[in-house]
């Protein structure tokens, strides 16, 4: 029996019959309403299908956030094929390496600034000399490969996630759901649309559920909110990094903000510290939530018309089960263990990597590496990432525990913990922090600080100020940089 035709790949036709003029999707060199975006769609599909892609294949996007993007994602769908988004930013080693792995067939970019480009992105839109034959509707079917995402490296070569398009439909039909969105919401799409929470979040949820999305230029601290005011988007999703930047503008800065009913925060934890700064100087709430490229993006939500609890990352999505697993194989909600993940957004795989596959998905559960405990109301809590894990002298140190306490500190703007090597104690936790321009605090006001909130086996041996963290492609703090500009301790 064939699999159902998936709704995603349906949406532009849909769309246009429903409300030709209405509004969809727009950036700051174009817009398109609903027939206008479905022609654009059919038009990509047309020069795809010229360059031999067909069901099966698979196509690599290498753009920085475009309404192209958008379109080739979709008429790559409706030709049955797979679309890997390439991060613009790669060397062309890095990129060649995500083209091989993925096996891509065709490589839409501009050719300027991508030498492996096969299908130049300045056509792909126009209307082609010869119509060619595209099917009149999508071949895709739910358990067809949709988009493979490459995670971002940190510790090993990318690996490229499997996500078919059951799992993007039953992501964006719980983001629709979890956030509460309707045919009114227009997203501000600020994250890079070569992740998943951009995709989904930022502009397959709000189509899905009827409304619309602009996708925003390069984000700038000191531009954005005149975007705000100028798109009037009803929510936007974003990393705490740009939370905190946001939350640290010059005080003169007061924009009109009353179009947004809530936004987005995931990647990452936020220190509830970081949250409360934000709501309070703004007055818009931040909906945290939690998931993995390997769970199609979220897992877990503060629910924004019930009780949001900054400090945890919420309560488990309509259909997806969220359990913790402990050192006995156990799976359950009890006590502290690691994360773990079941429903039909579990990924299919790592492409290519059976035995990474296997270790990471176990008895159909998503193993996180993250470790969690569920407070009294059911609210996940995210304790640290297993790897993260400090061993000081045989005793386990989490450092979020210790940034938590460092962004009780008015002055802080960004704080990391790695644990470094020390010949007696094995590691001991390290702080690297930035703090707010002008302010004077010293690394030594900060581990003063912290004494009077952590137990003394838990404070840094020292505070480091740095003017910014590194951060990876995603706007995640980039740890693996830090540890590795450490030193042995003597």
């Amino acid at each position: 029996m064939p699999m159902p035709l998936p709704a995603l790949a349906g949406l532009p036709t849909v769309r246009a019959r429903r409300d030709p003029a209405g509004g969809c999707i727009a950036d700051d060199a174009l817009a398109l309403d609903n027939a206008a975006f479905a022609g654009a769609v059919r038009n990509a599909a047309t020069h795809l299908a010229a360059a031999g892609v067909g069901p099966g294949d698979m196509v690599a996007v290498v753009l920085p956030n475009r309404v192209e993007l958008v379109v080739t994602l979709f008429a790559a769908w409706h030709l049955g094929a797979c679309v890997t988004p390439v991060n613009p930013a790669l060397t062309p080693t890095e990129a060649g390496y995500q083209l091989d792995d993925s096996g891509a067939k065709v490589v839409v970019a501009d050719p300027a600034a991508t030498p492996a480009a096969t299908l130049d992105v300045a056509g792909l839109l126009t209307a082609p000399a010869d119509p060619g034959h595209v099917p009149a509707e999508p071949v895709a079917r739910s358990d067809d490969l949709a988009l493979v995402i490459y995670t971002s490296g940190t510790t090993g070569r990318p690996k490229g996630v499997m996500l078919d398009h059951a799992n993007i439909e039953a992501m964006c039909r719980g983001i629709v759901a979890g956030i509460g969105l309707d045919a009114g919401d227009h997203s501000l799409l600020v994250l890079p649309l070569f992740h998943v929470n951009g995709i989904t979040v930022g502009v397959l949820s709000p189509l899905l559920a009827g409304g619309r999305a602009t996708i925003a230029g390069r984000f700038r601290p000191d531009t954005f909110f005149a975007d705000v005011e100028r798109v009037r988007p009803t929510y936007f999703s974003a990393v705490p990094a740009i939370y905190v930047l946001l939350a640290n503008l010059p005080a003169d800065v007061t924009p009109d903000t009353s179009s947004l009913r809530r936004v987005i925060c995931g990647a990452a934890p936020m220190p509830a510290a970081a949250i409360h700064a934000f709501q309070d100087r703004f007055g818009v709430p931040i909906v945290e939530g939690y998931g993995l490229s390997e769970g199609t993006c979220a897992s877990t939500l503060n629910p924004p018309d019930g009780v949001r609890k900054p400090g945890t990352v919420g309560l488990p999505l309509p259909g997806q089960q969220v359990l913790l697993r402990h050192e006995d194989g156990t799976i359950d909600r009890e006590g502290t263990g690691e994360v773990v993940i079941s429903g039909p957004t579990v990924m299919r795989g790592y492409l290519g990597r059976p035995e990474d596959t296997a270790a990471t998905v176990v008895d159909g559960w998503l193993r996180t590496g993250d470790v969690g405990r569920f407070d009294e109301d059911g609210y996940l809590v995210l304790v640290d990432r297993i790897k993260d894990m400090i061993i000081r002298g045989g005793e386990n140190i989490y450092p979020k525990e210790i940034e938590n306490a460092l962004h009780t500190h008015p002055d802080v703007v960004e704080a990391a913990v790695v644990g470094a090597p020390d010949a007696v104690l094995g590691e001991v936790p390290v702080a690297f922090v930035a703090v707010r321009p002008g302010s004077g605090t010293t690394g030594d006001d900060l581990l003063a600080h912290c004494a009077t909130r952590l137990a003394r086996m838990k404070l840094p041996t020292r505070v480091d100020l740095v003017d910014a963290l590194p951060k990876n492609p995603v706007g995640k703090i980039d740890k693996p940089t830090l540890r590795r500009g450490l030193a042995p301790a003597g």
